[in-house]
């Protein structure tokens, strides 16, 4: 029998008005297609802007509902740079959304979401306060990833307890959800029974491109694409952190400048090292890149149809051997435009949907001898690239095929 009565606890989860990945609003509506009631449990202290977006910062808790799926806004501390009151933060969030659920029709299954161990722990408790099922979600494999890029030591005492708690959740798991391909062969050498374990990775909802929202007349997007429209446009968008690497896009863009090529570079997002790479442009200045603030997801249909070249990047880290599961990547693909990856994984989505080209990650040379080379193309071979993103993602990564795939999970 399919359980009716789902609550997902991801204190990072964004409807879709607001800038960022929206995994479980859009699994979510699908589950409600299906007959489900679907509650997510989120921050109203919202990540990406260090704002109070979806509460005040003097209400305990506000609910919303989009496409059917209610979202529980929780207030968390609130934390303005990465140091001990962005712990307080996700503290405040494991502990206030225990009481966030009164009210609400209880739970048949309970997902908890990782990033931190926090909003895990408190699903993993609420579902043995309500006897429900219990599913770990994986959204990134936590501590490896942080032990990988070099921000803690694999023996600390904080790299220690977290894999302690990681494997305290995978062994209180009904099931193990996985985004990235491979994770499996990490959390089975964990001691963990395969056969707990689902691949779901992000995805895209297609009627967002199939239907899309005009871009704001008055919008930064707007403006920008308007200014450079006799100009190849390379566009990024998305996060803006450590792992992005996008130093490399700076150093093309200061190479492909110095050639006075007619190639203009768009990054649209926010993150920790996004003044840094600012500044990189400052001096000396470069004039053929834009920053542009994050927009709504409902928007980023319409800002992918105005670029020519989309460029997806990572530093070349050793936990990709696990996979690698971006969002914007998907979004990519279902634009229909011709991608250019730098980036290293186990899963060479690039090569498998046959949408673009490949270079070597962090090689600023590689990554502006591709983007000639793209534009150099036959017209008719740009398209086909575009056409073969679209068919891949449309067979495995629609957020219909996934929600799907979830569903059956809950039967």
């Amino acid at each position: 029998m399919i359980s009716k009565t789902i609550w997902i606890l991801n204190h990072y989860a964004i409807s879709p008005d607001m800038a960022g990945g929206t995994r479980h609003h859009d699994l979510g509506k699908e589950l409600v297609r299906k007959g489900c009631d679907v509650t997510i449990f989120a921050s109203g202290f919202d990540h990406g802007t260090k704002r109070y977006i979806k509460i005040s910062s003097k209400e305990r808790i506000t609910t919303e509902t989009y496409n059917g799926v209610r979202f529980v806004w929780v207030n968390t501390h609130p934390y303005y740079g990465n140091n001990w009151h962005r712990i307080v933060n996700m503290a405040s969030y494991g502990t206030r959304v225990l009481g966030a659920c009164k009210g609400i029709q209880k739970p048949d299954v309970i997902i908890g979401s990782s990033l931190h161990p926090f909003a895990v722990l408190a699903g993993w408790w609420l579902a043995k306060r309500y006897k429900a099922r219990f599913i770990f979600e994986v959204r990134d494999l936590w501590p490896q990833t942080a032990v990988d890029m070099g921000a803690m030591k694999n023996i600390s005492l904080l790299a220690r307890m977290l894999y302690a708690w990681e494997k305290f959740m995978y062994q209180r798991a009904e099931k193990i959800i996985v985004l990235l391909s491979n994770a499996k062969e990490y959390i089975v050498k964990r001691g963990i029974d395969p056969r707990k374990i689902i691949w779901i990775p992000n995805g895209v909802d297609l009627e967002r491109f199939d239907n899309p929202d005009p871009l704001e007349p008055s919008s930064e997007a707007k403006r920008v694409f308007s200014q450079h429209s006799d100009k190849i446009k390379v566009v990024y968008a998305g996060a803006h952190g450590p792992a992005n690497g996008l130093e490399v896009i700076i150093e093309a863009a200061k190479i492909l400048s110095r050639q006075a090529k007619p190639i203009h570079f768009i990054l649209i997002g926010d993150g920790p090292e996004k003044t840094k790479l600012i500044q990189k442009t400052e001096s000396p200045g470069i004039g053929n890149i834009s920053f542009l603030d994050p927009v709504p997801k409902s928007q980023i249909p319409a800002v992918l149809q105005q670029a020519d070249i989309l460029v997806h990047c990572l530093k070349p880290l050793k936990v990709f051997k696990y996979g690698i599961s971006p969002n914007k990547l998907f979004d990519y693909l279902a634009s229909g435009k011709t991608i250019i990856m730098s980036a290293q994984a186990s899963d060479e989505i690039i090569k498998q949907s046959k949408a673009g080209i490949c270079v070597e990650p962090g090689n600023p040379d590689a990554l502006v001898e591709g983007i000639l080379n793209i534009i150099q193309m036959d017209p008719i071979q740009r398209k086909q690239f575009g056409t073969n993103g679209r068919a891949y993602v449309e067979r495995y990564h629609s957020i219909q095929v996934l929600g799907e795939k979830l569903y059956n999970i809950l039967k």
